[in-house]
């Protein structure tokens, strides 16, 4: 150990902490990761997957911040796909299936080379206050680190029980202890707790799965990366299998449900609506006679496969059955069992959008501790409290997140505002705004605005400033291109033949019209780079929309202190959906703000609410 005094201390090497550490160290604070064991900093604590709908888009936004996981996950990744891919640009998601031991040992090598960060093994049990405000940590041996800001990432480890069917035991995951000397300093606080479960499914010796009789799912031939700064895999590509369960896994699960900790009163803890259990989804979808599991090989050096699909907490001779009854499985070998996890939570209602305790000034929560679930959920609120503490340890104040111009904003205003009644995953369809907050075009959201405060290294943002230049290039000579509109009817645009000609950027808005389409017309077009043109062919689709999304943005932005009549009558306002108008009658919002903070809320219900109550005022 080099200090005994930090600007920032985080506790916890997982996905929120090593983001948190190593953002802060980025903008200059000296900073300390304490952790119980170093060799698990960075360990895959539950799928060996990074990304997919609204998770991908996360990753993005922490790489455009020069964060680390999209850049690791690229390293270790042996299976690129893109999902939705026959979808629009803005709900589209980058995923990746990683190698583990890659992750984890590249993880740990890029927190290696961060300067002004050092790595401490240690279980931290107790926080040191002064005056009010939280100034450092106790570790288990007596010693003392101070710091201006600490942040807790504590994942599944605060009051981590594990459960196997009837059995349980305390532990923040499989061969992990449970951190229950800070989950008692934590209630000293007087803080909202509560209980969350999550679970994960068996591992499967992969060299007993009967892969011949398999449908086979390969990786896209075109793969997309997580990182702006990557552009092809380094590792080998594999491919996965699918199986599927059955009538008689179905009644294997149902005979034995009794047995499950889910069902036989053990846990507390509300689990992921978004992520059942294999119980769960017997009980749920009775009608339903399979489901579907993707059998995603571990890595390139391990036999082990995860079973996406079948996470449990049944006894382990009982998972035996239902696992071998499956096609392909017959004479599978379990090398671990699945199991549940409760642990606790803080209310993070109780958090300011910076993720600093309100009522602890100095302690800053990130990740699974706010009621989250996943990996990129928790890297993603590691990089908010990780650069508000830093700014706050070197005296400025770092600018928040928006829910109008990233997902990290989105998910923090949730977080905040709405609480959670289960571990909150990130999707698409929470973002009012989605269309412009695309995974594309992360790096131009939020790539100069990290550069401002620190946090953006030369490496990256050179290549950042260069991909600018080449798309305000190509912008450039697109708009000044021409193309009659008989030439794109010949390549199969829906126009009228008597409108005028079209410049390249408006052809590109045509959804019949691509980029490399533009190019064979115009051959000069070939000198910009294809990628390039494909991006400006993304903001080109959703032009005319993305106009309009930034004007009601503002809008709504400006007006969020408006104030709503407590007896507004919901029912007169014309266009407003029924749904809106029963959950505005239930809540009674005093302020344009707080309705926005109502789930399901959209756009265009807080414009026809701002112009309600400018008609009312007038």
């Amino acid at each position: 150990m080099k200090h005994d005094h930090y600007d920032v201390i985080v506790v916890g090497g997982g996905h929120a902490g090593v983001e948190a550490a190593a953002i802060a160290a980025r903008m200059g604070a000296k900073v300390a990761l304490v952790t119980m064991k170093l060799s698990t900093i960075g360990a895959m604590s539950c799928n060996p997957a990074i990304g997919g709908l609204g998770k991908g888009h996360l990753v993005r936004e922490v790489d455009a911040l020069d964060g680390l996981m999209g850049r690791v996950a690229d390293a270790a990744g042996i299976q690129f796909r893109l999902l939705n891919r026959r979808k629009g640009p803005a709900v589209q998601g980058p995923r990746l299936q990683a190698d583990r031991v890659i992750f984890r040992d590249r993880m740990q090598a890029e927190l290696r080379s961060v300067n002004d960060l050092d790595l401490v093994e240690g279980e931290v049990a107790d926080l040191i206050e002064e005056g009010g405000r939280i100034t450092g940590v106790i570790l288990g041996e007596g010693q003392k680190l101070s710091a201006h800001s600490v942040i807790l990432t504590t994942g599944t480890f605060l009051r981590g029980v594990l459960h196997f069917g009837g059995e349980t035991r305390p532990g923040g995951r499989m061969g992990d202890n449970a951190s229950t000397r800070l989950a008692d300093r934590m209630d000293s606080f007087g803080l909202t707790m509560g209980r969350l479960k999550t679970g994960t499914p068996a591992r499967l010796d992969g060299k007993t799965i009967d892969w011949e009789r398999l449908e086979s799912q390969p990786g896209d031939e075109d793969p997309v990366m997580l990182s702006f700064l990557n552009t092809a895999p380094e590792a080998r590509q594999i491919a996965c299998g699918i199986t599927h369960t059955n009538a008689q896994a179905h009644d294997i699960i149902r005979e034995n449900l009794s047995r499950s900790a889910m069902y036989s009163g053990n846990i507390s803890g509300t689990g992921p609506r978004y992520c059942p259990s294999i119980e769960d989804k017997v009980v749920r979808f009775a009608d339903k006679e399979s489901h579907q599991v993707f059998l995603e090989p571990e890595g390139l050096t391990t036999d082990t496969v995860y079973p996406n699909g079948i996470s449990t907490s049944l006894p382990v001779e009982v998972q035996n059955d239902f696992i071998r009854s499956m096609k392909g499985l017959k004479q599978v070998r379990i090398e671990q069992p699945g199991y549940a996890i409760e642990y606790d939570y803080v209310d993070p209602r109780a958090l300011t959008r910076n993720l600093e305790l309100r009522d602890v000034p100095g302690l800053y929560l990130a990740g699974q501790i706010n009621g989250t679930t996943g990996y990129e959920e928790a890297a993603a609120q590691g990089c908010v409290a990780g650069r508000a503490a830093a700014a706050a340890a070197l005296g400025f104040e770092a600018p928040e997140f928006s829910r109008s111009t990233s997902y990290i904003g989105v998910m923090v205003d949730d977080l905040i505002t709405r609480g959670v009644t289960e571990p909150y995953r990130m999707f698409t369809s929470r973002a009012e705004f989605r269309l412009s907050l695309r995974a594309d075009n992360a790096d131009q959201r939020l790539t100069s605005q990290g550069r401002e405060i620190g946090c953006v290294g030369d490496e990256r943002w050179q290549a950042f400033s260069e991909k600018m230049e080449r798309l305000e290039a190509g912008r450039i000579m697109l708009s000044q291109s021409k193309y009659p509109v008989s030439a794109l009817i010949g390549v199969g645009a829906n126009l009228n033949p008597e409108r005028p000609a079209k410049t390249g950027l408006e052809a590109l808005s045509l959804p019949e019209v691509d980029f490399s389409v533009l190019a064979e017309l115009d051959p000069s077009l070939q000198e910009i780079d294809p990628r390039v043109g494909e991006q400006i062919k993304r903001e080109a689709i959703y032009s005319a929309y993305l106009d309009r999304q930034e004007r009601d943005a503002q809008t709504i932005a400006k007006d969020e202190s408006r104030r709503l009549p407590h007896d507004l009558d919901y029912g007169t306002i014309p266009g407003l959906s029924s749904e809106l108008r029963f959950k505005l009658e239930r809540h009674r919002p005093a302020s344009v703000g707080e309705a926005a903070r109502i789930e399901g809320m959209t756009a265009a219900g807080l414009l026809l609410l701002i112009n309600t109550s400018r008609r009312i005022a007038a």
